[in-house]
């Protein structure tokens, strides 16, 4: 076999990389730190591609632009952060209710409001989940270093298409912005899904037929013509008031997520098999989580590593059966307590839950994590 390629890349160059690998050919978005270079890397590859890169007026018209493109057929990208992505709010509602697959990248940063635009953050966990109004499911990926960041943007893509929903890319500035080493895959290494193919005749085809768990979607401008609304619809696409067509709507969108958890969860386990204490973190902090938890094996504390790589849905099974096993869970943040909530919510009273929070700018240090994990030996 030929020696696979290395490169030396920054986070926001390997989600280039990411997209393009799983055939990303659009690109609209607005210059936002630290999320820019995405951006900038889109602009100067797409084109090379037959792809197209707009930059669009602001964050709003960025995610409009994306669904249209993903509607006729393309699969499309955005990236912001923080204020940038609550603009999107809306659009991703849309999106969501539409059943319009697309990939939101997240590049998280301090806040709120502009905040602290060259800083890390991971204060986004919630808008991620709860950001727009109504009831829909959500799919959020939280890569924690560069390589990941390429694997994880190609599995958002996958997860976009086969579900027919919006994808969202949570990390933050350290990791979007941190420089390693990484290795190329080769075409065909790493699954690609490609929304499925409608193969009836026009005039048989329902955008949102209740025959699929998730309808194929054809594209617009290949002779099935179709209407799309942000109004809960029938199974043709037009606005409906018949309650129980909302209801059995609403239902099958959040069943087509709930009954696929097992499909869409992806988590790394560390040093859990005999675990007396647990760290659960995701992005630049599981980084130093990992250290300590290395550090206080090293001391003789039986300490473990719980970090999800799909943080919505939440993994809550892990982390109850986890909880029933530790005598705490560790709950580190860029925040001043998001997914320690969960933790505490998952575990049901089965064990000790403490939060380590920082919002100052700086990344929590092993030394934090440690001193914690101390503790509880």
């Amino acid at each position: 076999m030929a020696e696979k390629k290395k490169k030396l890349l920054q986070g926001n160059e390997a989600c280039v990389e990411g997209a393009l690998y799983a055939g990303c050919r659009f690109y609209a978005g607005y210059p936002i730190t630290p999320s820019t270079e995405i951006a900038e890397g889109m602009s100067v590859r797409l084109p090379k591609l037959g792809g197209k890169f707009i930059q669009m007026e602001d964050e709003i018209a960025s995610m409009a632009a994306i669904i249209g493109a993903s509607l006729a057929g393309l699969k499309t990208l955005t990236a912001t952060s923080g204020p940038g992505f609550s603009l999107k709010q809306e659009a991703i509602g849309y999106a969501c209710l539409a059943e319009i697959p697309c990939v939101v990248i997240n590049v998280m940063r301090g806040g709120p409001s502009t905040g602290y635009p060259t800083g890390p953050s991971q204060a986004d966990i919630m808008q991620a989940k709860w950001g727009t109004h109504g009831d829909h499911p959500a799919i959020s990926v939280t890569p924690a270093y560069v390589q990941e960041i390429l694997t994880e943007t190609v599995r958002a893509f996958n997860l976009a298409e086969k579900y027919r929903t919006p994808v969202v890319v949570l990390y933050d500035e350290i990791v979007g912005h941190m420089r390693e080493p990484i290795t190329m895959p080769a075409p065909g290494e790493i699954e690609v899904v490609d929304r499925a193919k409608v193969t009836c005749k026009p005039e048989e085809y329902f955008p949102y037929d209740d025959k699929y768990e998730v309808a194929p979607l054809a594209p617009f401008g290949t002779g099935y013509r179709f209407h799309v609304t942000g109004l809960n619809h029938k199974q043709d696409g037009f606005p409906t008031n018949d309650p129980k067509i909302i209801r059995e709507n609403n239902e099958r969108i959040m069943r087509k997520i709930e009954n696929h958890k097992e499909d869409i969860w992806k988590n790394e386990e560390t040093f859990l098999d005999d675990a007396e204490v647990a760290v659960f973190t995701i992005g630049s902090t599981a980084r130093s989580a990992r250290y300590a938890v290395n550090e206080a094996r090293k001391a003789g504390i039986k300490a473990g590593l719980l970090r999800p790589l799909t943080i919505w849905p939440f993994p809550d099974r892990a982390v109850a059966e986890l909880a029933k096993k530790v005598k705490a869970i560790i709950v580190p943040e860029l925040n001043l307590g998001q997914m320690v909530l969960e933790v505490e919510r998952c575990s049901r009273g089965a064990t000790k839950v403490e939060g380590i929070h920082r919002v100052d700018g700086e990344p929590i240090t092993p030394a934090q994590i440690l001193e914690v994990i101390r503790k509880y030996k």
